[in-house]
């Protein structure tokens, strides 16, 4: 792969950068940090699809793009700099439309996706339990068939989308060490939701999700049922290569953000961005964004060619939120006593770069998958 932006691709990044520049992010401060109403956040979904957000790795004939996941990569780290309230949404409804468009049987397609492709719905995922995080395979929402359908009972919880929702794919056991994924549809169904604080990320949606005796069709089976593991496990490559854009894309507007203010700011009679360990921080910073962005572009790389890149994706996953973090803590530090007030956004990108090396597989647990696959030894259990 180039390492280089294409004509194509720098054109559509620029035009993007402009929107987010000049219309959504003021309107995003000027919301402030509270929980973003569905219609303002559904205004900015659909604003944003003109640019290929949502829609553009997705096939033409399912009313995609037909363009490549490096290049929507591309088109995430500029949301993704802008607001990871905004970015989120995003990451939630791709990944969704992709498990729809992989597995889920027409009629699903029909109903669903173009919604989704505009920007007029939501999506939302539900792996996590009260009980399970990164060990999948032992979810305890059950689904047992009774007829035409599934009955659904249990809780999700960390459900990004989750109050935004309109469908609701779920991982349900269906009978012993067999998980399949079911979509349930909030209006025609119905399920339970209650939302998370949370130190940072407010603004999205994240949230518990409560089922209690939820008839779904058995034709609402997304893939064969007992797939679900599987399936998971694909949906974790793409996952996994946003929340590494996630980390870079955080890391670089603090970077952009302490850039700034060393070159304002003076002491001892002239700028701070001359004193050594303040041009080492930034130097270091620098650099190793650039690295998270290769890895995270390379993983998307392997996707756009049908290679399963599962430890591509956790080192990306990994390094990538993890220098988010470090670059949003040196640029408050570079801010001194300023960085810890909300005159300047450095302390908002410190809360939410915390967060990113916890969803989608904690740094551990990529650590965990990382080395599986170099040495061929489960480390799980």
């Amino acid at each position: 792969m180039s390492f280089q932006m294409t004509e194509e691709q720098r054109a559509a990044t620029d035009g993007l950068r402009k929107l987010l520049d000049n219309v959504i992010e003021p309107e995003f401060l000027a919301h402030g940090e509270g929980f973003i109403p569905r219609e303002k956040m559904s205004g900015w979904m659909k604003q944003l699809t003109e640019f290929g957000l949502i829609n553009a790795p997705h096939p033409e004939e399912h009313g995609g793009l037909g363009l490549d996941w490096v290049t929507h990569l591309r088109l995430f780290e500029e949301v993704a700099y802008t607001s990871m309230d905004i970015a989120i949404p995003i990451v939630i409804n791709i990944v969704g439309a992709d498990l729809l468009i992989q597995g889920a049987p027409q009629h699903l397609r029909d109903k669903y996706l173009p919604g989704l492709m505009s920007g007029d719905l939501f999506i939302s995922m539900g792996i996590s339990e009260p009980d399970v995080g990164s060990d999948v395979a032992a979810v305890s929402t059950k689904a047992v068939r009774d007829g035409d359908h599934w009955v659904i009972n249990g809780e999700k919880t960390w459900i990004s989308n989750g109050e935004y929702s309109d469908v609701f794919i779920c991982t349900c056991k269906t009978g012993p060490g067999e998980l399949t994924h079911i979509l349930i549809d909030r209006e025609e169904h119905g399920y339970e939701v209650r939302g998370i604080p949370k130190m940072a990320l407010n603004g999205q949606s994240t949230a518990q999700i409560f089922l209690t005796d939820v008839r779904v069709p058995v034709g609402n089976v997304i893939g064969e049922v007992g797939g679900g593991l599987k399936n998971t496990l694909v949906t974790f490559e793409r996952a996994r290569c946003h929340m590494a854009a996630w980390g870079y894309s955080i890391g670089r507007r603090a970077m952009d953000e302490a850039i700034k203010y060393s070159q304002e700011r003076t002491q001892h009679g002239k700028p701070i961005a001359g004193h050594q360990l303040v041009a080492e921080k930034i130097a270091v910073m620098a650099t190793k964004i650039d690295a998270a962005r290769l890895l995270a572009l390379r993983a998307a790389d392997m996707i756009d060619k049908g290679i399963r890149c599962d430890k591509e994706c956790a080192m990306a996953k990994w390094f990538g939120t993890e220098i988010g973090l470090e670059a949003a803590r040196d640029a408050l530090q570079i801010h001194g006593g300023n960085g810890v007030t909300k005159e300047f956004i450095v302390e908002r990108l410190l809360r939410e770069a915390i967060i990113g090396p916890i969803p989608d597989g904690t740094t551990e647990i990529q650590k965990l998958i990382v080395a599986r696959a170099m040495t061929g030894i489960q480390a799980f259990r």
